[in-house]
Parts: C-alpha cells; structure tokens; sequence
C-alpha cells in the first residue's frame, strides 16, 4: 500500500484529497495546523472510512522548528510501515495574510508557510521520496503568471502588499517545483504544481482582514468546490509519473514565462540558505 503525506489535510482542498485518496486504497498522512482542526478532521474521517489506514499529525509548519519536529515523527513512521519509501508528498498548506507579519525567523509568513514550509519538508524527505519513486505535488495558484520575484526584498519588508506577497509566494512553488525536477528527475523523483483554480474555501478569512479579505469574499463565490481540483492531484498520483509541470484540472497547462533555470536555481539556493540546510547529492540532466 502506497503512502502520501498531505500537508494542510484538515479542511478545503487538503480534505478532499485525502477523502478521494482513501477512496482509491492509499494509505494517507495528513498533517493539520493545530490539534482541534486535527480531531475534527480525524472524527469525520474515521466515521466514513473505518476500514481505511491513514494517521493525523498536527503541527504549525509555519515555525521551521515545527517542520522539524513533524519530519521526526513522518521518518519513525515510514521508516516502521513503508520500508522506508514514501510515494507522494503533497505540500499543501498554504496561507494569506492583511498585513505583515513574520514567522519566529522573522520571514514573512506568507513567504515562509507557502513556499519554505514545503521546500524544507521535502528536504526531511527526500530520501524516502528516492527510494519510492515518489512524487512531490504542490498547490500552486494561476497567479504566479503576473508575478517576477522580487530579489532585492524577498519578505516585502517595505511597501507590503499582501496579495503581491501571496502571489510571489505561488510563483516560488513553480520555481520550486522546477528545481526539483531539474535536480532529482534522473532519481525518479518527478515535481508538479496544480492549480486548483478559484476554489469555495476559508483560504482568504484566516488571520486576515481589510483587502485581502474583502476580495477573497467577493472571489470566493464564484469558486468550485475542494473536490473540482482533489481530483487532479489524485490523478498526479495514479499510474506511471505524468509528462509536464503544471497541471489544471487533470491537464497539463502553460505556466510563467519567469519560470526558468536560473531563477529556479537562485530560489532553491537562497531558500536553502533561509532553512539552514543543504538537499542531498543532486543529479542533473
């Protein structure tokens, strides 16, 4: 039985997945912000599918010392039940914020909960993602194609834009993604990005106000259901790895023309830097 961690699992877009992925036999992971969202989730789950196998972790991956101390407790695990492979990692967890406001590393959080947060538990994990073959999925948004990354202020400590900051965090999940492809692919690891288009969720409400939540309660009513795009992240788990990076729904889509080898690689090393950590030995294509 194949197993995925899915990161944000407790509600929106993670939930569904997860719902979809145990329906399909997998054996599932989900990691949640904080313990009550975890047992809600946890209660529901277990009511609809007693006969399945899948675990809850709770943790706010926001703070890298979280990250951290999640990856302990997802090696012990796989370690114990996968024989050390892991088939997907769906970095999921995402956040927007009104105003600035920073993490314990002082990064920005929307920076650091949407691009770092992922980019570091793929490092804790990269081992058993070699050794499964596996796949590393991230949630992405069609707004990275208006966006450039903006180098010389990466956390958008002067002149903060919130939804300037939201959308540069999606456009490093594509540059992300990338690398990684460029790095792992010839390991048989294989990246990709979803967009999951506007969806119905509780994305813009939370720890926000003014603009952001303004806008997102206007968007927000034309959105589809989670479900719409859980299945295109179900099927970037069947079968053999798909061709391309970016995929809407169940489609490989154009992406960014500010998606290229050397912002990619800027990002992944800056990122590194961010973390305090360095990625296994790489092979490139």
């Amino acid at each position: 039985m194949n197993t995925v961690v899915i990161t944000g699992a407790t509600s929106g877009i993670g939930l569904a997945v997860v719902r979809m992925l145990l329906n399909q036999g997998f054996r599932v992971i989900g990691i949640g912000r904080c313990e009550k969202n975890t047992n809600n989730a946890l209660d529901q789950l277990k009511e609809e599918f007693p006969n399945a196998n899948f675990r809850y972790l709770w943790g706010d991956l926001m703070q890298q010392r979280e990250v951290k101390r999640i990856a302990e407790e997802l090696k012990k695990d796989i370690e114990k039940n996968c024989g050390g492979k892991l088939f997907a990692l769906i970095n999921n967890a995402g956040c927007t914020r009104g105003w600035y406001t920073t993490t314990e590393e002082g990064y920005e959080q929307q920076f650091a909960l949407n691009h770092l947060s992922g980019f570091l538990l793929t490092h804790y994990m990269l081992r058993y993602l070699k050794k499964g073959n596996g796949r590393v999925i991230i949630t992405g948004s069609g707004s990275h194609k208006h966006m450039k990354v903006r180098w010389q202020d990466i956390m958008f400590q002067n002149h903060y834009n919130p939804l300037m900051a939201y959308k540069q965090s999606k456009l490093c999940n594509m540059l992300f993604a990338y690398a990684l492809n460029y790095r792992y692919a010839l390991e048989g690891v294989h990246a990709y990005v979803v967009d999951p288009g506007l969806v119905n969720t509780d994305i813009g409400y939370k720890d926000t106000g003014g603009l952001v939540k303004t806008v997102w309660k206007m968007r927000k009513r034309s959105g589809v259901s989670p479900d719409v795009p859980a299945k295109t992240f179900c099927y970037l788990c069947e079968g053999q790895p798909k061709a391309g990076l970016y995929h809407y729904l169940c489609k490989e889509a154009k992406y960014s023309k500010f998606v290229t080898d050397e912002s990619a690689n800027r990002l992944f090393e800056l990122s590194e830097t961010l973390c305090g950590i360095e990625f296994e030995g790489e092979t490139k294509k």
